[in-house]
């Protein structure tokens, strides 16, 4: 049995519509509509949650039960051949008695299906209101193309009261073609909720994201075949950086020390289990440059606090566990989604999430550039600066000091940057800062490691 509150048991019946849109092969709607009671009883509100989804059961809504701010519900269910009625008393204590079937209707065979759920509840419309648009906001993420949202308030009788709110799940800036997967779907509904600020905007705020440099996203899915606890259980997670632009003074936005944390069960919005909360603590995030501060449960997510986070970066983390309902979900499973979305950022974006050696090493780069370039321009020996400049690239004849120093400076870079994404290998096999033609056999053999570890460090199924 639920006990729960008014706000919490709306939610509730607003996501189990959700579902049964989700599982529906069909083009599906979900309608919350609100509208306040009549001026007898000014405290109340009367809530509609509707949809064309299927799948629906009377036994889903015999283990609700609210504590004193609701006073009845009916609920309608399509079946096959006829639409059922039932009496929902939300206070009623035994869950056998709580449901009463009243007359049902023929469908006549008509082909359609649905649920809708009406109840009276003791809440400001005030209240309901940007918690129900909250809750929308995040199911937006998912971008699951075959549901539509929306929500609707009626203040009264007279024309123009009444206010709507569509929710297109694929609409963004580059929709989604119907087969994408759930991980591509979730990467471009994160990034369009980064880009609309929570989805409060109706478009990319151009103020802070002029262009896509401003965001950085990376993903990553964890699979566990071996675990007799969590067997078949797979975590997707997302994790996107975005940098404000200097010139975002126009926007209300500001970017602050802490991390938003949100975590999705079943493909619905919900609090942050401890065991999400645990992998967060136990990841080592100094390899990834950052100093982690503390994580507070917030009850609809978490909000983790660095030491050391630049005050124009941001940084977002979604987690999507596609498990079984009644699995828990494993920490370790969590902890290495996350990790592989880290190291997702890594690869794909040079210089990002770069550990603190890293960082210090790498700012050794310019110094060194220069003594080594001016060693080879110096050197009497034509053949030396000759086959110096071959090895990087270069044509001898000339080519001028800053472009030698330059290009040795970047390799460096990019050897430290090597290093510091894959760790382990960079202990098992050297790394030439130059190659000749006799190194070609160690580079093959060495391109095929490369390729077999990229491979890997996506993959731990």
């Amino acid at each position: 049995m639920t006990i729960a509150s008014a706000q919490d048991l709306c939610l509730q019946l607003i996501s189990s519509a959700f579902q049964r849109c989700r599982t529906s092969e069909d083009l599906c709607r979900l309608s919350v509509l609100l509208k306040r009671s009549p001026p007898s009883d000014p405290r109340s509100v009367q809530i509609s949650v509707s949809d064309t989804g299927v799948g629906s059961c009377a036994e889903e809504f015999g283990g609700l039960k609210l504590r004193r701010e609701a006073f009845g519900a009916q609920i309608w269910g399509i079946g096959d051949d006829e639409i059922h009625h039932y009496q929902l008393n939300l206070k009623e204590s035994a869950s056998g008695r709580r449901l009463t079937r009243l007359p049902s209707n023929l469908k006549n065979g008509l082909q359609f299906s649905g649920t809708e759920v009406r109840l009276s509840i003791f809440e400001s419309i005030d209240v309901l209101l940007p918690a129900f648009c909250c809750f929308f906001r995040k199911i937006l993420m998912l971008k699951i193309p075959n549901v539509s949202i929306e929500l609707g308030v009626e203040q009264g009788d007279a024309p123009g009261s009444r206010y709507v709110n569509v929710f297109v799940a694929n609409e963004g800036r580059n929709p989604l073609p119907f087969a994408a997967s759930n991980l591509e779907r979730l990467r471009s509904g994160v990034e369009d909720y980064v880009f609309k600020h929570g989805n409060t905007l109706g478009k990319k705020c151009e103020s802070c994201f002029s262009s896509g440099e401003h965001l950085k996203i990376g993903s990553g899915a964890a699979c566990c075949t071996e675990s007799r606890r969590y067997p078949g259980s797979v975590m997707q997670a997302v994790i996107v950086i975005s940098e404000m632009s200097e010139v975002a003074s126009t926007c209300s936005r500001t970017c602050s020390s802490k991390t938003e944390v949100l975590y999705f069960k079943d493909f619905t919005p919900c609090p942050i289990p401890q065991s999400s909360l645990k992998a967060l603590t136990s990841i080592d995030w100094k390899s990834y440059g950052l100093s982690f501060g503390s994580v507070v449960d917030q009850g609809g997510f978490a909000l983790v606090e660095w030491d050391n986070l630049p005050p124009s970066v941001q940084i977002d983390i979604i987690t999507i566990p596609s498990a079984r309902r009644k699995t828990r979900p494993d920490q370790n499973l969590i902890k290495k989604a996350i990790k592989l979305a880290l190291n997702d950022l890594k690869d794909n974006y040079a210089g990002v999430l770069l550990s603190a050696h890293a960082v210090k090493v790498r700012s050794y780069a310019p110094d060194l550039a220069k003594t080594i370039s001016s060693l080879i321009l110096s050197s009497n020996d034509a053949d030396f600066r000759e086959e110096c400049c071959s090895f990087l690239g270069l044509q001898s004849h000339g080519v001028g000091g800053e472009v030698v120093e330059d290009c040795i400076r970047e390799k460096i870079i990019a050897v430290v940057e090597m290093h510091d994404r894959e760790p382990q290998r960079s202990k098992e096999l050297p790394t030439f800062l130059f190659e000749d033609d006799h190194m070609q056999e160690f580079g093959s053999q060495d391109g095929e490691y490369e390729g077999e570890g990229a491979f890997g460090s996506m993959d731990i199924c």
